[in-house]
C-alpha cells in the first residue's frame, strides 16, 4: 500500500507540473475577465451620466405633454359642467316662473271671488276718478265766473207711517187695560 500511495504522490506531481499552462491560461482568461468587467463599467459609468441626463429630458417633455393633455381635459370638462349648470338653472328658472304665474293666477282668482278688485281695476278707478276731479275743476272755475246758479229747493219727504204691527199692539194694550 505504500507504493500505491506513492504512485498517487508522484502522479499528483507530475499532473501539476504538466497543468500549469493550463492554470495560467485560466488565470490569463480571469484577469482578461475582470479587466472588460472593470472596463464595462467605467464605460457604463460615463454613459450612464449621459443616459441618465438623457431620460430626464425624455421624462420632463412627457410631463409638459401630459400637464398640456390634463389642463386640455379639465378646461373641457369645466366647459361641460359649466353649460349643464347654465342649461339646468334656466330650466329651473323657467319652472319656477311658471309656478309663480300659476300661483298669482290662483290668488287673483280667490280674491275676485271674494270681490276683491284687482290692480287693473283700481288703476282704472284712479283714471276715472283723475278725469272727474279734472272735470269738476272745469266746472267749478267755469262756475266762479258766472253768478251762482240758484239751487233747486229740496221737497221734504213724505213722513212715514207706522208699521201696523205697533198699531195693533197699541190697541191689544189698550183693551187690557
Amino acid at each position: 500500500m505504500v507504493k500505491k500511495i506513492q504512485k498517487s504522490g508522484s502522479s499528483s506531481t507530475s499532473s501539476s507540473a504538466s497543468g500549469s499552462p493550463l492554470s495560467g491560461a485560466i488565470k490569463d482568461s480571469a484577469q482578461q475577465i475582470w479587466l472588460a468587467g472593470l472596463g464595462a463599467f467605467s464605460k457604463a459609468q460615463e454613459e450612464g451620466g449621459k443616459a441618465f441626463e438623457s431620460l430626464v429630458k425624455e421624462g420632463m417633455s412627457i410631463q409638459r405633454k401630459t400637464q398640456a393633455v390634463a389642463e386640455e381635459r379639465i378646461s373641457e370638462a369645466t366647459s361641460r359642467v359649466t353649460s349643464m349648470a347654465t342649461d339646468i338653472s334656466s330650466k329651473a328658472a323657467g319652472q319656477w316662473d311658471k309656478l309663480e304665474n300659476i300661483f298669482e293666477e290662483r290668488v287673483a282668482k280667490a280674491l275676485n271671488k271674494l270681490g276683491v278688485p284687482s290692480a287693473r281695476d283700481v288703476e282704472a278707478l284712479i283714471e276715472r276718478i283723475d278725469a272727474l276731479n279734472q272735470h269738476v275743476q272745469r266746472l267749478s272755475t267755469k262756475g266762479s265766473t258766472k253768478a251762482p246758479a240758484k239751487s233747486a229747493p229740496r221737497k221734504a219727504a213724505p213722513a212715514k207711517k207706522a208699521p201696523a204691527k205697533a198699531a195693533r199692539k197699541t190697541s191689544r194694550s189698550t183693551k187690557a187695560a
